[in-house]
């Protein structure tokens, strides 16, 4: 019989770290700056921002084209002011959406690495625990050969 030094599931883990919720680890280090820029990163990255967008330049262009003359504000074919705003507010989001996209990266990098850890964790623990099914089944096969052995000798005599 082949003897392994079998670990328990216990001293399996007390040799690992205990599983952490890196959400809230990721959310306690956030900054306010840094909580605000993912807030915007979740707004305008929705569908609901598109159709606000999508909404106010559709009127601001439809009544700059069709609005009476005298009404008109940003008339058509220039559309200065409309161009003038959409710019500012591309140059305004853009770098804020990369910043926060930046900071929704890295925690996806914590939960990557947590997830590893804990899968390594469980790959320990299943290999100890169809150790000790080889083992136990090891010595079920001894049982079975004793009994069969001793069958043997009381029914030869």
């Amino acid at each position: 019989m082949k003897h392994q030094k079998l670990l328990s599931i216990e001293e399996i883990k007390k040799s690992y770290k205990a599983a952490r919720n890196v959400n809230i680890q990721h959310r306690e280090k956030l900054t306010t700056i840094n909580k605000a820029a993912i807030w915007i990163t979740d707004r305008v990255g929705s569908m609901g921002f598109f159709m606000i967008i999508f909404g106010w330049t559709f009127i601001w262009l439809t009544w700059n084209t069709l609005a009476p003359t005298q009404l008109r504000f940003d008339p058509f074919p220039a559309f200065v002011l409309w161009l003038f705003i959409s710019n500012m507010i591309q140059i305004f989001l853009m770098p804020l959406i990369m910043i926060g996209q930046n900071l929704q990266s890295k925690h996806a990098e914590l939960r990557a690495e947590e997830d590893f850890s804990i899968n390594k964790k469980a790959e320990i623990e299943i290999e100890t625990i169809l150790m000790h099914l080889e083992n136990q089944n090891d010595l079920i096969v001894q049982i079975l050969k004793r009994l069969e052995e001793a069958e043997n000798k009381a029914s030869k005599s």
